[in-house]
Order: C-alpha cells, then sequence, then structure tokens
C-alpha cells in the first residue's frame, strides 16, 4: 500500500489534458501499482487510467499524443466504466472482497472530500501463495531455422546474455507470482529437464509434458491437465517484459474466453502501389507503409477453452483462436507495448544477444 504521506501518491497524478505518452511514464514508474490516477485542480480523483485502458486507446488507433480526455470515451464503453474507490480506513477483508468483486488488483482510498490518500493492492491481501493464473511454456519446437545452433540444444536453451532463453521466462513468470509452470516438450527434451529439473532451484514448480509428435500449440494444450485458475500459455522462443498481471486485468475486464497477445508490425512497401479497378488506374501510393497486429506467441485462457484443444490432435493456435471465434466465444486482443522479439531466425538471436548487452535495453532481466 502506498499512501500520501511519504509523496508517492501525488507520482500518480495526471490530469486530462495529460498526454497519453506521458501517463505510460506515471504507470511504469508506479512498479507495481500500474495504475495513473486522474485528479482535478483540487487534487480530487476524478478517474483511474490502467495499463489495460492505455493498451484498449492504442487499438482503438489513438496516437501517444493524445490526452487523457481522448481516452475517455473509450473507457466509457468498458462493462464496468466507473472508477473503483474504498473510504480510506476501510477493513482489509472488505477490500479483498470488493477487488474481487471487481476484477481489480488496485484500488484508490479516498478522504471525504474525494482526494486520495494511499492505493491498496490486491496481492498485498490475498492469502500467502495464493495464485490468479497457471501458465504453460511451449518447448517442444523444432527450431529449424537456427539450425545449426539448435543441433544440439531445444531452440528454449538457446543462451542469451549468458543464461537459456527460457530460463529468463521461467523467471519472469515468477516475478509476476506465478508458481505453477507446466512445460510442453518434444525435441531433445532431457536438455530442458536436466537444467530445470522440478524447477525447485529457480523457486517455481515445473511439470513435464512430452509431445510424442508434433502437435502444435493448440494441439499440446490437450494434452496437460484441465486447468482451474486462467493459464497463461507463451512460446518457448518469445524473449519480453511484458506485464503478465496487466494482461490477466486485462482478460477480465473484457470477460474474454482468450485474450491474444498482438504487437504492431508495419512494413514499408519498396514501390509505388497501383490501386486498379480492372485496367483502369485509380491511384498510386509512392512506397505506403502498412501496418498490421500480429500474433505476438502469448495467450490468456479461460480454463473452459481447454477443451476446445483436442487431445493427441495436431492443431495450431491460429485454428483454435478461429474454432473459438465460430463458437460463439470471446476472443479479445492485447497489445504488447514492451519489449518483445520472437527468436525464430538467426538475425533474431543477433539482436535478442545484443540487447541482453546493452543496459538500456527494455528486455525482460
Amino acid at each position: 500500500m502506498v499512501d500520501s504521506r511519504d509523496g508517492r501518491v501525488a507520482e500518480l497524478f495526471v490530469h486530462l489534458d495529460t498526454p497519453i505518452r506521458e501517463v505510460i511514464k506515471v504507470i511504469d514508474r508506479s512498479g507495481r501499482i500500474s495504475l495513473a490516477l486522474v485528479v482535478d485542480d483540487a487534487g480530487r480523483l476524478e478517474a483511474t487510467i490502467t495499463d489495460g485502458d492505455v493498451r484498449r486507446a492504442i487499438m482503438a488507433g489513438l496516437s501517444l499524443e493524445a490526452t487523457v480526455a481522448a481516452m475517455m470515451p473509450i473507457k466509457a464503453k468498458l462493462p464496468n466504466p466507473d472508477r473503483v474507490t474504498a473510504p480510506f480506513g476501510t477493513g482489509d477483508a472488505a477490500l479483498l472482497l470488493l477487488l474481487q468483486e471487481r476484477h481489480v488488483r488496485q484500488i484508490p482510498l479516498v478522504d471525504a472530500d474525494g482526494r486520495v490518500v494511499s492505493v491498496a493492492l490486491l496481492a498485498d491481501l490475498l492469502p500467502h501463495g495464493q495464485q490468479q493464473m497457471h501458465a504453460v511454456i511451449m518447448a517442444g519446437g523444432l527450431g529449424t531455422r537456427l539450425r545449426p545452433l539448435t543441433d544440439d540444444l531445444p531452440k528454449p536453451m538457446l543462451p542469451v546474455g549468458g543464461r537459456p532463453l527460457m530460463e529468463r521466462i521461467v523467471s519472469q513468470l515468477r516475478r509476476a507470482g506465478i508458481h505453477q509452470i507446466i512445460v510442453t516438450t518434444h525435441y531433445k527434451p532431457e536438455k530442458i529437464v536436466d537444467h530445470f529439473g522440478d524447477g525447485r532451484d529457480f523457486d517455481v514448480h515445473l511439470e513435464y509434458v512430452h509431445e510424442d509428435e508434433p502437435l502444435g500449440t493448440g494441439g499440446a494444450l490437450g494434452l496437460i491437465p484441465a486447468p482451474t485458475e486462467p493459464l497463461l500459455v507463451v512460446n518457448g522462443d518469445v524473449l519480453t517484459n511484458v506485464d503478465f498481471e496487466a494482461m490477466l486485468d486485462y482478460h477480465r475486464e473484457q470477460k474474454a474466453d482468450m485474450t491474444v497477445g498482438v504487437r504492431h508490425y508495419a512494413f514499408q512497401v519498396p514501390y509505388g502501389v497501383v490501386e486498379c479497378d480492372g485496367s483502369r488506374v485509380l491511384g498510386v501510393s509512392e512506397k505506403p507503409q502498412l501496418s498490421f497486429f500480429v500474433n505476438a506467441g502469448i495467450y490468456l485462457l479461460e480454463p473452459a477453452v481447454c477443451t476446445h484443444a483436442g487431445c493427441g490432435v495436431a492443431m495450431h493456435m491460429t485454428d483454435l483462436i478461429q474454432q473459438l471465434i465460430d463458437a460463439g466465444l470471446s476472443v479479445v486482443s492485447f497489445p504488447v507495448l514492451e519489449y518483445w522479439t520472437d527468436i525464430g531466425q538467426h538475425a533474431d538471436y543477433l539482436r535478442a544477444q545484443s540487447d541482453a548487452e546493452d543496459p538500456a535495453s527494455d528486455q525482460t532481466k
């Protein structure tokens, strides 16, 4: 919990005319809180801006120079758009109930005049050891495009900055409070098992599920025990410092069955593009830039989603996503704004190595 007595609450304050770029900095600085507080000139709370609010604004097309005021119409479309607060002095039991009912992990505590006195955190109120989600690391890929580096090592065991890529993923999951992790394996599984064992040396508990034949991400999910909590799925060749707890908040706010991490990708066509209607030229664009959101290899699933993955049946994650959409389930996108790279080719691996040596890099530690 932070409070006004040590001045830290004021560090969370923004105003309606604050640019989104500055809001991101405030949220990044807030650490465990992951929240910005919109206040008026008298310091009274007007709204809260979460990490998820920022990501929805980006998905809606707002630029980083747009203001908090421009975000408000987007926030108003949420199922529960109003800010969640509690009077300063509310007991822990009541705070925990409110946080769980409203599916948020922090709540401003206000005085009688509506000024924020402190911020209560769900993590501080949960019983010790209680987890909000479990995780699966998909580590069964052959790493064909990275040969000869992967002749003797599975791709997740390639060293990045002096330690295996998967060790970085495990450390990040642990920092997010995730200690129960399943690892799916296929290619050279002994290299992974010999290094990690049951996970105790890394302060986690690891279990392994082996694919006799490559099943794809969707198919491998059909092999794991049925989860009872939201399940975070991370490809074993992804290096990122995305906030997994913020992703869970976003997933719950959207009331999603599945949340797909996406990454903005821009590509400049090196030629003039001619738009035609039959033989008639309608226009010409000189070297246009095309923008897309691409799959970032990070997913958050409700437990029931795993029943759609066939046990022992090969299935790409894209097939599972389409199956859920066809079934009328809610699949939403979560833009990854943090450091992210997919180590699929030699150039990607070299870039990750360079980033690991750069102290100014946003790469996860």
